[in-house]
């Protein structure tokens, strides 16, 4: 649940909730108005905005844990390949910092992490071009 859109939403508020932080008004009628996940996000990368830089930080930390995580499981020496809704959106987050930081982290493990790259799929019909191609057949 946590490394998902509504995670996202969560550790946000958490991270409010625990500081006692205050919000701009205005970034909470955008949050009320659309996708929360997607402006906390808008906000942590074009705003600066404190609050929504933390929440992200720590979601793409926790992402990026639980992608190595599922690559050393596998074994994935091909590489790692990110599908779904967020991660396009989010690819500056990916590419460096925490996410990165965190996918690595395993300890002896490290190289092995290391020599393992990771891929974000950017083609969102890319889950329908196998059925396609079967189909085509």
């Amino acid at each position: 649940r946590v490394v998902s859109g509504p995670g996202l939403v969560g550790i946000f508020h958490f991270l409010r909730d625990h500081r006692r932080a205050a919000v701009p008004p205005e970034l909470l009628a955008r949050m009320d108005r659309s996708d929360p996940a997607a402006v906390i996000s808008a906000a942590a990368s074009e705003e600066d905005e404190p609050l929504c830089r933390e929440a992200m930080e720590l979601f793409v930390g926790l992402y990026g844990a639980e992608a190595g995580n599922l690559a050393l499981k596998q074994m994935a020496r091909g590489g790692l390949f990110i599908g779904g809704g967020i991660a396009p959106r989010i690819l500056p987050w990916l590419t460096a910092g925490p996410f990165i930081e965190a996918f690595r982290a395993k300890g002896r493990m490290r190289p092995l992490m290391e020599s393992m790259p990771v891929k974000v799929i950017l083609n969102d019909r890319a889950a329908l071009l196998g059925p396609a191609r079967f189909l085509a057949r």
